[in-house]
């Protein structure tokens, strides 16, 4: 086998190896997408689309007296508040409140809504 003969056996096998890791990997990413979901199944609910749980929601808005952080219910300052939301460390980092839904919301100490638990 001469140069050019060698050299082309070279770029074919090369070529060829490339493209069979591309196929076992196009293979491998197809069989993880089937295998399992794109997206988790959410009920109807615990969907933030669910008017209960919507931030625009007047119950779950701080802008009601009840959720409030001017609240002294609600007030860091309170330290017999029994809503608190603490961290790690032990610092108050927000409190908590049932609407009448059930749906639990967390605001933070400035009232801004950070999440919810629906019931």
């Amino acid at each position: 086998m001469d140069k050019n003969e060698q050299l082309a056996f070279n770029i074919g096998y090369a070529t060829g190896a490339v493209t069979t890791g591309i196929v076992i990997a196009c293979v491998v990413f197809i069989g993880v997408m089937v295998s399992k979901p794109a997206c988790a199944q959410q009920s109807w609910e615990t969907s933030p689309y669910n008017w209960q749980n919507s931030q625009y929601n007047y119950d779950n808005s701080s802008t009601k007296w009840e959720n409030s952080p001017q609240n002294w219910n609600n007030s860091q300052y309170n330290y017999n508040a029994n809503n608190g939301v603490y961290d790690n460390s032990g610092n108050r980092i927000g409190y908590e409140k049932i609407a009448p839904s059930g749906t639990v919301n967390y605001f933070d100490n400035d009232g801004r809504r950070h999440g919810y638990r629906s019931r």
